[in-house]
């Protein structure tokens, strides 16, 4: 197919690529009919340049495209070359101030709180971090035009945009606009698939892969770029085999929802409109060479055309904006915000069109299931944010009431009396809800900056606006109303979320409505008219039909209605009245009441239709909390939730109180609380004498009497409110900084509070300000965060004496409330008379009403009497304190009384007034401390009582810990046995160690054991991970791990394994019960529920017992092995290290004579018997002689456990104990493990023995042992053929050939190798060599080889110190050494650089060997560290030297040696890689080698977000990756969590992070997801957990998901934290704890991130 195309392809490139575009613009200049010049043009090219086949070829078509049809349109433009043209307009343009940036998705964007009008003002990061505004005056920009350069523009950018707006307005499928129509039409068609936001990706993929046969990853490809371009076309070819297509998808998706929108489309028409897109982005581009030709370009789009209204080309775009695609929304939004939104004259005339066609655009967008962002309507922010724009549109088009009508146009559901009606809220409804909540999002816009000064017109549309909007509210009034369940429950909980959710959209509108018209006098009192209108409209004459009747009580008697919230319909929804309330207080906070009172309706307001509504709704809250509406379910208590909540309450149960309150203060007093008691349904039992004696004789139900109580607390309370809460503007002389200070104490007296608490604490206005900032300092201290929480706020203690119990915003207090109303009574009476002038007299006079005796029942006690007698009573102890404190100021204020009112009684006053509050915290405290005394006694008894049991039970235990404690520690203060001496951990001088004797008791079965050879096995659980923490080459990869040979580990420490445990010991069989009890019910649980759980028993993953950590085998517990093995004679003569490296290669080459004869099969036994003659067998060597095994079946067992599982996790392979490389990864594992241990130490600068914490210490114990004493259940040859091996890449002998040269062996690898492997030649000599001897000369070679090592790849940096006189013998004998190293390598290496430089080079270079070294052999002999190293602070090198047995001058082993050394050296640097290394053809390892880190963060969390919104998808062209993620290990930026970059890793799609984790972590991954500012861990495919970032705000908080959008700052002890996991290597640990605490991890696909 391909080749046939070809041709075809190169003619039709050619007859293209001979058009001149300099000729057509010649032949256009000369045109009559430019546009059928220009059409003919692009309808004879267009087709043949775009859609040429199944595939696009963006590339080939945009060159075409600029060449044939762009270019000519550039000459004919500038009238010259554009290459010329272009810079010339460039350079005469003044550019516009507009920065004019268009965000990408995830962009940060900047607010400054200080400066903008709004949080929509945002700038972009170049435009804040230079922001210094310039004088922005406005100028014309055409005059830098020339006049025929201006005609040309104007008659291209016609032609070119009406072509545009047509083609991509275009609806028909096969035919194209008459002056477009080709002469032959071919037979082509596009099965075209649209995006929509009903199906999902796996339902578009599926159904593609069904439809037009394709693979998975194309179907991905197609869904990925439908989602992104909104539309792509399928399949390719005639018109049948689209149909097809075609009907298949439908079909398939149909089932579910509306089907997918696919169309067959003829390939010139799509030919077209992707060239009108290009078309499109190509004005864009050139309107940026000059501000006038932008000009040019919004008078042609904004100019009406033949067809009058809505006929321009900006309308007709913006009216067809729904049916488009989101491809082409997006191009066209592009150009509109480059060319109209820049250019401030047409700003405007655009800003009136959109007005203009505000309602259609909404009805499309309703019906449009696109996402707003991707809509017309989101320009509105454009231009209703900007002040001016929204006044202009305000009083020329009367945008308020559009917009409010249009939202009510959406909400049509009306019940009988014309209130909203919501349904049951489906996914549909609150869909549809949604679209209709962006209208209020467009008020607030509108509303959101006031206006300074005021016109007539504006005053004029803005009531019609507030007359719209208060239909609107009266809609609303008393919504979704509620009658009390008795009897039964509710069946079916109604619909309530919808009304409120429009209550809590609309609460800022309502609030900003105020404080427009408290900014103007004139429009205040018309507002206040027109919303007492309404109410009164609501409520006709208020008694809405109900009985009036007369209550009286104690001679008083008021007209009031029948009406009982328990029985009749009652409602939360009540804005208008509410409204009311807000208008009210500003009338009082202006003073407006008082300047105009005769401007106001004051005489028609009735005080008992005011409090109503209001009363009946807080009557409703007393009565839910008194248990009466229980059988209403959840809605209701949801309700009352939220209308008590931060969120809803400055608009819903504030306002009532003070609507109660305005109601209050024009009533007489009496009639209020009569009213009030018949609302609470208490005027029976207040108004009835003894009611209490006859109720309680006919009926002792206990409900009732409950119910009543509380009703009557929520009585008191609600008139402790309205006489005590006068801290808001308008009711008391307070401002809004005082409010919102009062706030902040009582929050703060509950409990400190994080500044995110305190914020969501608090209301918060349209701006999303809370206004704390700027009084938190003067009521607060703030505490720093440590490494984990964050910082408090915390209240300061002279803020104290404002708290106040009964606060409206708090829930429910327990205190008696009678109480405190006599409390306030009293102070307030004393205020007035504290503050009363001559001439007037206190009308408030509390104190003689209550010692008056009652009147109603004969001869009942008065109030103050009542207390007299009360101060004893044992049952209200809890509140003696407050009764004496009433009493005292009682008497403090009669005093005043009977003094004159100008007598001085200030002072005693005051201490009274001190002491009393004094008094009632002190009772308070009493209080609280007695009952917290009793609790702590209570529960000290317990733990005693459990304690002393525990004891009883558990004696003999007590004895032996007791006994145990002191023995072991007396190892660690090194035994007196020991302390005489030195302390040498190898070599035939190691210091003895008497056999300490080892109990343990299994976690599982609580038994105890001794560790002995023979006993059953004791194991460790343990966790075996692949590791590359220490790697300085993360991209080595082993390509056939089945072929891999371990034996030799680079220097670089590509990949290892690394163990760790939790220390927790079990018996063998306990676990392995255990283990096998886990998997079965693992497959148990499989069969029911498909669910990951935090571990894999597949892979062998279980859980500790008892710490629940994560493990996947067991170490077994061992005695030190070298004890066992070397338990021959020691004859006292033993060999120096030329004379044992000649022993030991005789005996190797004894070994392989004899394997390679019995490989070879016996053809003679002559020639069989001459052979062994030559082979000389050396004294006492007996190959033929096999130890026995001295371990129990049981240790045996676990010694293979424990060695398969290490070589199964670190080669990926499966398990397999026959297979000889499985030794070799016991011993990698030790080397390695030790490696890391020992950088952690060197990291933190503590010492090599300090005190490891016992899990640490235990795991390397019982690792070395096993290592040790693993070669006892593997085969005997095969680990003598590796020492063997590895002996010969130190010692060279003929029969290994291609070892790695020493530069590319990791030295601490191969002496554990060795000395691990050595036991088992050891063993079958007899001559007396002991095993320490060994282990003593493999030390020495391998240091020197290391030092070797170290020396060739040391760099040579002149310090400036004299080379010639060496001044101690290191030096010297250090560069002679070098000196026989620089002739061995035949002068290749660098020249002599100072003795002392050298010197010091290798003492750091082999430090970390040292250190390793020590661990090592500490824990295989079993020697106890000396003290010296103990401690922190030196480099402890002499002190490791002699622990180690080797010289302090390391040189001295050279010297010492030097007869077969020199030759050793000879033949190390006669090595091919040697020379090329030393030629600088290759690299190798320096030493020390450096400590891994993560990679450094930058301090400012933003330079983070901009770096990951400059990155773009590196599969999906150039698109902007969604969730940017970045790998702290190596710095990678990666597109996590999306189709694009899924890969295939062991047959199962991962996305980028899971598949990066298995490059650079070998499946542990530590990442930063950027938009989320979240830590992400990752460890295989099935394991996650989200970390908290170390990116804290100023409040030391973290901001999960960057919803509050504080700078960020990083936290460098939190991001320590962070790498010492790492280094630890704890990440899986970590992800197993957390997915152990919190479920919701489990289910999360970790493998799709």
């Amino acid at each position: 197919m391909a080749s046939e195309l070809e041709p075809e392809v190169q003619a039709i490139d050619r007859s293209l690529l001979e058009c001149s575009a300099e000729e057509i613009a010649g032949k256009w200049l000369q045109a009559t009919d430019l546009t059928r010049e220009v059409y003919q043009h692009l309808a004879h090219y267009v087709p043949k340049i775009y859609c040429r086949g199944p595939n696009p070829f963006p590339q080939k078509e945009d060159m075409l495209a600029q060449h044939v049809l762009l270019g000519p349109m550039e000459w004919y433009l500038c009238g010259e070359d554009p290459a010329f043209g272009f810079p010339k307009l460039e350079q005469a343009n003044k550019p516009s101030h507009l920065c004019g940036r268009v965000f990408k998705v995830g962009e940060p964007t900047y607010s400054c709180r200080d400066c903008a009008v709004d949080p929509t003002c945002v700038l972009c990061m170049e435009c804040f971090l230079g922001s210094i505004h310039r004088d922005h005056r406005y100028r014309d920009p055409l005059v830098h035009l020339s006049e025929d350069v201006i005609a040309r523009t104007y008659n291209i950018f016609a032609i070119m945009f009406r072509y545009a707006v047509e083609i991509l307005t275009w609806e028909k499928e096969s035919e194209l606009p008459a002056d477009l129509e080709m002469v032959e039409k071919s037979d082509t068609y596009y099965c075209m698939l649209f995006n929509d936001e009903v199906h999902t990706y796996e339902q578009v993929i599926y159904t593609l892969q069904k439809a037009v046969n394709c693979t998975q990853k194309e179907a991905i490809g197609f869904a990925t770029t439908v989602d992104r371009d909104g539309r792509r076309s399928v399949r390719y070819g005639d018109f049948q085999y689209c149909e097809q297509a075609k009907s298949v998808i439908v079909r398939n998706t149909s089932r579910q929802t509306k089907p997918l929108k696919v169309q067959v489309m003829h390939s010139s028409i799509v030919a077209h409109q992707n060239f009108g897109l290009k078309l499109l982005s190509w004005l864009g581009s050139i309107i940026g060479y000059s501000d006038g030709l932008r000009r040019i370009l919004c008078q042609v789009g904004l100019q009406e055309g033949p067809d009058g209204e809505n006929s321009s080309l900006v309308d007709r775009l913006m009216l067809s904006d729904s049916k488009l695609w989101k491809g082409a929304r997006s191009v066209y939004h592009q150009l509109f915000m480059s060319s109209l939104l820049m250019d401030l004259k047409y700003k405007k005339l655009f800003a009136v069109r959109f007005a203009k066609n505000y309602q259609q655009l909404q009805r499309d967008f309703m019906e449009d299931d696109h996402e707003r962002a991707v809509s017309v309507t989101a320009l509105s922010v454009q231009f209703f944010t900007a002040p001016t724009l929204a006044r202009m549109l305000i009083t020329e088009e009367n945008l308020m009431s559009i917009i409010i009508k249009t939202f009510m146009d959406h909400l049509r559901h009306r019940d009988a009396h014309g209130r909203f009606q919501f349904e049951r809220y489906t996914a549909l409804q609150a869909f549809k809800f949604r679209r209709v909540q962006s209208l209020i999002l467009d008020l607030k816009y509108v509303l959101i900056s006031k206006p300074t000064e005021w016109s007539d017109e504006l005053r004029q549309k803005f009531l019609e606006g507030f007359d719209a909007f208060l239909e609107l509210l009266k809609c609303m009034q008393g919504m979704d109303p509620i009658t009390r369940q008795v009897g039964q429950h509710i069946e079916m909980e109604p619909e309530w979320e919808a009304a409120f959710t429009l209550q809590m959209k609309l609460t800022h509108v309502i609030s900003m409505m105020q404080d427009w018209c408290a900014s103007d006098e004139k429009v205040l009192i018309e507002a206040y008219k027109k919303c007492l209108a309404v109410l009164m409209q609501c409520h006709g004459g208020y008694t809405d039909g109900e009985q009036p009747i007369t209550l009286s009580i104690c001679g008083h008697s008021v007209e009031t209605i029948r009406y009982c919230v328990s029985q009749e319909k009652v409602s939360i929804h009540l804005p208008v009245s509410r409204l009311l309330a807000g208008l009210h207080v500003l009338l009082s906070k202006s003073e407006v009441a008082y300047k105009f009172p005769e401007l106001l309706p004051l005489s028609e307001l009735s005080p008992p239709m005011l409090i109503e509504h209001p009363l009946r709704c807080l009557v409703l809250c007393a009565q839910v909390h008194a248990g009466m509406w229980r059988r209403n379910g959840f809605s209701l208590v949801n309700q009352i939730y939220y209308y008590h909540n931060v969120k809803c309450r400055r608009e819903m149960f504030d306002k009532d109180i003070v609507m109660l309150q305005t109601g209050v203060s024009m009533m007489d007093p009496n009639h209020f609380l009569m009213i009030m008691l018949s609302r609470f349904e208490l005027y029976q039992i207040f108004s009835t004498p003894d009611y209490g004696k006859r109720f309680s004789s006919e009926i002792t139900h206990k409900d009732v009497v409950q119910q009543n109580n509380t009703l009557i607390e929520e009585m008191l309370y609600l008139i402790i409110m309205l006489v005590g809460e006068r801290f808001s503007p308008g009711v008391g002389q307070v401002n809004a900084t005082d409010e919102i200070k009062r706030e902040i104490i009582h929050q703060l007296s509950i409990k400190p509070m994080a500044h995110s608490e305190l914020v969501k604490s608090l209301p918060e206005d349209e701006n999303k300000e809370t206004g704390m900032e700027s009084v938190i300092e003067a009521v607060a201290h703030f505490k720093k965060p440590g490494l984990t929480g964050r910082g408090m706020y915390e209240l300061k203690p002279e803020c104290a004496k404002e708290f106040n119990l009964y606060f409206y915003h708090f829930s429910r207090a327990e205190q008696s409330k009678v109480l405190h109303l006599i409390g306030m009574a009293l102070q307030e009476e004393k205020q007035h008379l504290e503050n009363v002038t001559e001439e007037h007299v206190v009308t408030f006079t509390f104190t003689q009403k209550i010692s008056k005796p009652g009147e109603a029942p004969k001869n009942s006690p008065s109030i103050l009497a009542m207390l007299e007698t009360l101060q004893n009573a044992p049952y209200l102890e809890v509140h003696k304190d407050m009764i004496r404190w009433i009493l005292k100021t009682f008497n403090a204020v009669k005093k005043m009384r009977e003094s004159s009112p100008t007598s001085p009684v200030a002072e005693t006053e005051g201490t009274i007034m001190e002491e009393s509050s004094r008094d009632k915290d002190k009772a308070e405290r009493k209080r609280k401390a007695e009952i917290a005394r009793l609790r702590r006694e209570k529960i000290m008894a317990q733990m005693s009582e459990m304690q002393r049991h525990f004891i009883d039970e558990n004696k003999e235990l007590f004895q032996q810990t007791l006994e145990l404690d002191a023995s072991t520690s007396a190892v660690l203060d090194n035994s007196p046995v020991v302390s005489d001496m030195t302390l040498t951990a190898l070599g035939p001088t190691q210091t003895q160690v008497p056999e300490q004797r080892q109990f343990v008791t299994c976690i599982l079965c609580q038994e105890e054991q001794e560790v002995k050879v023979e006993s059953r096995a004791m194991v460790l659980a343990a966790f075996v991970q692949r590791s590359t923490v220490l790697s300085k080459n993360r991209s080595k990869f082993i390509q056939d791990p089945e072929k891999y040979d371990p034996l030799f580990m680079h220097p670089d420490l590509s990949c290892g394994t690394h163990t760790s445990s939790c220390g927790h010991i079990m018996h063998a069989h306990c676990w392995q019960r255990y283990f096998d009890s886990v998997q079965a019910k693992e497959q148990r649980r499989q069969q029911r529920l498909r669910l990951h759980t935090s571990y894999d028993v597949e892979n062998g993953e279980f859980l500790c017992p008892l710490c629940e950590c994560l493990s996947n085998t067991v170490i077994p517990l061992l005695l030190p092995p070298r004890n066992i093995f070397n338990n021959r004679l020691n004859f006292s003569e033993q060999p120096n290290l030329t004379q044992w490296i000649r022993t030991i290669s005789q005996q190797i080459k004894a070994l392989q004579f004899l394997r390679k004869e019995e490989s070879t099969p016996n053809n003679a036994s002559t020639k069989n018997s001459e052979n062994m003659d030559e082979l000389q067998l050396p004294e006492g060597f007996r190959p033929d002689f096999h130890p026995k095994n001295p371990y129990s079946e049981s240790i045996k067992e676990m010694l293979t456990t424990f060695g398969t599982a290490t070589y199964k996790v670190g080669l990926k392979v499966h398990p397999n104990e026959e297979d000889p490389r499985v030794p070799i990864m016991c011993w990698g594992s030790c080397a390695y493990t030790i490696q890391s241990i020992e950088r952690i130490l060197s990291d933190e600068d503590k010492p090599l023995f300090g005190p490891l914490p016992c899990r640490l210490d235990d795991c390397l114990r019982s690792l070395t042992r096993f290592a040790a004493a693993h070669w006892t259940v593997a085969s005997l040859s095969v680990v003598q053929g590796h020492f063997c091996k590895l002996f010969a890449s130190l010692v060279p002998n003929d029969s290994h050939e291609e070892l790695p040269c020493i530069l590319d062996i990791d030295m601490f690898h191969l002496l554990v190798g060795l000395v691990l492997a050595f036991p088992a030649l050891q063993c079958q000599d007899f001559s007396g060599i002991s095993l320490g001897t060994g282990d003593l000369h493999i030390f020495h070679l391998v240091t020197m080889a290391h030092i070797i090592q170290i020396l060739l790849t040391s760099c040579t940096e002149e310090n400036g110190m004299d080379q010639e006189n060496p001044t101690c013998e290191e030096e010297s004998a250090v560069l002679a050494l070098y000196e026989t190293l620089h002739q061995y390598t035949g002068s290749a290496l660098k020249e002599i650089p100072s003795g002392w430089h050298l010197w010091r080079s290798v003492r750091a270079g082999i430090m970390p060997f040292l250190k390793c070294s020590a661990l090592f052999f500490h824990y295989l002999n079993g020697v106890p560290s000396p003290p010296d190293i103990q401690v922190p602070g030196t480099s402890h090198f002499e002190h490791l030297c002699n622990y180690l047995s080797l010289p302090n001058n390391l040189i001295c082993l050279f010297q010492e040696n030097s007869e077969i050394m020199n030759s050793l050296i000879e033949s190390w640097c006669h090595n091919s890689e040697v020379k090329r290394y030393l030629e600088g053809e290759r690299d190798a390892i320096r030493y020390p080698r450096e400590s891994n880190k993560l990679i450094n963060l930058p301090e400012d969390y933003s330079s983070l977000i901009n770096q990951a919104s400059n990155f773009s998808c590196p599969k999906s062209g150039g698109d902007k990756s969604r969730a940017p993620t970045l790998c702290l290990v190596c710095g990678s930026l990666l597109c996590s969590q999306s189709y694009c970059c899924q890969t295939e890793l062991e047959g199962e799609d991962v996305g980028a992070c899971t598949a990066h984790t298995y490059s650079c972590g070998s499946g542990v991954g530590i990442f930063l997801r950027v938009r989320e500012c979240q830590v992400l861990f990752l460890a295989g495919k099935t394991k996650g957990c989200f970390y908290s970032p170390p990116y804290l705000d100023d409040y030391g908080e973290t901001d999960q998901g960057l919803r509050r959008g504080n700078p960020l700052h990083l936290c460098k002890e939190r991001f320590k934290k962070i790498q010492k996991l790492w280094h630890q290597h704890s990440v899986t640990e970590e992800i197993g704890h957390a997915q152990e605490a919190n479920q919701t991890l489990v289910g999360i696909d970790w493998q799709h991130l």
